[in-house]
């Protein structure tokens, strides 16, 4: 006899339970009504959920079959919301293997009804399940055949990013290039635009910080002028040459465009931004001397982080040739430090005003870190939710107040010399 779902909240009509997920989509006259909950399910604990899983498995084989499974639901679904209830049991109609994994269960591999989800989620779960644009299954989202070019870029972005295999399924189901990764498109479109307006107005495209008129901009950074506030964050519009651009623009794409795709332009703005006023703070405090150009702090927060997080999650991270990629990235950000190292000691055009510092490096692997990390391990959950985001974010807080009242008192202080205004 055919049983049928909870009826849904607000006299939505009821669809019967053993229906697949694509004809309950798409059946004629029916509209499905995705209702948005924010609640907190009062839910029974995992402990209990095991041992009514291990209940009907009574081989130990550690998988049950769809069958059993939509047999537990139905005796113990009464603690769950009736909407997320009735996609688990329309999921459990389409599963192609037959057979549900507990662990996959715990690991939101099926969603995990039993627990608080994001709205993100779970509502990209129901418009998955309920709308029938794609079936998930339990197969690896890579063995997946007949993707076109977008699709291709989104599971590549996928892989490239995310540890867990839900979570790229996730995303991979979620994703609609809407909006696109406007951020670090626009911010390296700008960053392009300024160094060729400067490369035309002073004649040189290579070592342009060794023109007379190069720190006339009012955009680099420079310790005669620091009360002019916007310059801690508008000295990466400008580089020191071709090589320096090229250099930052390279890791700035590669990495921060399928960040941005994945966890957002608000997630990762705050990251690049966070590393940008680090960068420049940071050489006001230990390097009082210098002026600070380009992107680099900001593309290191980035780079930084990423690479950390493939690191904590080595064996999670299906990316091909991570380890010679890694190696690159490396030798890259190396390559580019070293520049800056170099560059910073070398005796400069117009003494006694020093080169750039490379003091901005090392404050945006600070920001990647600590909190580029935690914003990058959080990809389904809330930041403001997230304990250690507010500790990290409350130690970068106090570090940029200090570094204020350094700037504002410390100079007159410590008698330091200064190079004369550009």
């Amino acid at each position: 006899m055919e049983r049928r779902s909870p009826t849904m909240a607000g006299g939505a009509r009821e669809a019967p339970l053993n229906s697949s997920p694509a004809v309950a989509a798409n059946a004629e006259g029916e509209e499905i009504e995705v209702l948005e909950s924010t609640d907190v399910l009062p839910v029974a604990p995992e402990d209990q959920w095991k041992s009514l899983f291990d209940k009907y498995d009574p081989e130990n084989s550690g998988f049950i079959s769809t069958e059993r499974f939509r047999e537990l639901l139905e005796a113990h679904g009464s603690e769950l919301d009736p909407h997320k209830l009735e996609v688990l049991l329309a999921l459990a109609d389409g599963n192609a293997d037959g057979k549900i994994c507990y662990q996959d269960f715990v690991n939101l591999e099926l969603p995990s009804c039993f627990l608080q989800m994001s709205n993100k989620r779970s509502n990209s779960f129901r418009r998955a399940i309920l709308q029938g644009s794609r079936q998930i299954k339990g197969c690896s989202l890579r063995d997946e055949v007949g993707l076109g070019l977008s699709q291709q870029l989104v599971r590549h972005v996928a892989y490239e990013t995310l540890p867990r295999e839900v979570d790229r399924k996730w995303y991979f189901d979620s994703y609609t290039y809407c909006p696109p990764p406007w951020l670090i498109l626009a911010v390296t479109i700008a960053e392009v635009a300024v160094f060729m307006y400067y490369g035309f107005q002073l004649d040189r495209l290579v070592l342009q910080v060794s023109s007379p008129s190069f720190l006339k901009s009012p955009l680099p950074y420079h310790p005669q002028l620091r009360a002019q506030a916007w310059r801690y964050l508008s000295y990466i519009f400008m580089h020191t040459g071709i090589e320096h651009l090229s250099l930052n623009m390279a890791m700035q794409l590669l990495v921060g465009v399928p960040l941005e795709m994945v966890h957002g332009a608000l997630r990762i703005g705050l990251v690049y931004a966070c590393g940008v006023l680090a960068g420049s703070l940071a050489v006001s405090v230990t390097d009082m001397s210098a002026p600070v150009v380009g992107s680099s702090g900001g593309v290191y927060a980035l780079v930084s982080a990423h690479l950390a997080n493939v690191v904590m999650n080595w064996s999670g991270m299906k990316c091909q040739f991570k380890l010679f990629r890694m190696a690159m990235a490396l030798v890259c950000m190396s390559v580019e430090f070293g520049r800056a190292v170099w560059l910073r000691f070398y005796p400069p055009a117009f003494p006694p005003c020093p080169n750039p510092s490379f003091v901005a490096h090392l404050g945006g692997v600070a920001v990647g870190l600590t909190l580029g990390v935690v914003v990058l391990q959080n990809y389904e959950q809330k930041l403001q939710e997230q304990s250690l985001f507010w500790i990290f974010f409350c130690v970068y807080a106090v570090f940029v107040l200090c570094a204020v009242f350094w700037n504002v008192f410390a100079y007159n202080l410590l008698d330091v010399r200064l190079p004369p205004p550009p």
